[in-house]
């Protein structure tokens, strides 16, 4: 019997210190997440929004990008 090719996976998984994968709790794995946005500069991110999105998770976006990442580089298919 073939396994299936896609294999769902159920816990979040980073990186060891030999480049590995390994299953970590969502606690460590949003901690590495958020520790790899430290230090970026504003000027370094940008947010792209899609039109077909409620009004409110573009707000959500947007505000995001301005408060939290320090960026004004947002943009959106809206004007196309």
């Amino acid at each position: 019997m073939r396994a299936p090719r896609h294999v769902r996976l159920t816990t979040p998984l980073v990186r060891d210190e030999r480049g590995e994968l390994r299953e970590a709790s969502w606690s460590e794995a949003l901690d590495r997440a958020a520790a790899g946005f430290r230090g970026v500069p504003g000027d370094a991110y940008g947010m792209f929004s899609c039109s077909k999105a409620t009004n409110e998770m573009n707000f959500v976006a947007q505000k995001f990008a301005r408060v939290v990442m320090g960026s004004n580089n947002v943009d959106s298919c809206n004007r196309t």
